[in-house]
């Protein structure tokens, strides 16, 4: 009797043109998602808060308004705050070299990965709300 080494080599399933494109469909689904997150609109009290005193206002992206604060790398932004009530030259004139409380979202995405750009949900300065789009 010959002794005959049996190794078992399982074929290996190439996959076919169509499962690639479901896994390339899931994953740029997955990228989109991660992209285009929406910034939550959140009730006060689950909001992120910084102080500080207001050394640039200015007009960013489209109609919105941004904020440079003393010591802080982050640029603050209200969107689309120039479609609504608020006027660059009359923040500029109240704010400026003023002290503000800025209320945000604690919110990440892909494109905003280092949040070195936050989305304002409310400005107050002296005990005066200067904007919101906070739940009540």
């Amino acid at each position: 009797m010959m002794d005959k080494n049996i190794i078992y080599q399982p074929k290996i399933k190439k996959l076919k043109s169509i499962d690639w494109i479901f896994i390339v469909g899931v994953l740029c689904f997955a990228l989109a998602v991660m992209l285009f997150r929406p910034v939550p609109i959140l009730p006060e009290n689950k909001l992120m808060v910084v102080k500080g005193k207001v050394i640039e206002i200015y007009e960013g992206g489209v109609n919105d308004i941004n904020f440079k604060l003393e010591g802080r790398k982050e640029i603050f932004y209200i969107n689309r705050g120039l479609e609504g009530v608020l006027r660059l030259l009359e923040l500029r004139a109240q704010l400026i070299n003023k002290n503000i409380t800025i209320k945000y979202p604690d919110h990440w995405s892909l494109l905003n990965f280092n949040k070195g750009i936050v989305h304002i949900s409310k400005i107050e300065h002296e005990g005066r709300t200067i904007f919101t789009e906070v739940k009540l």
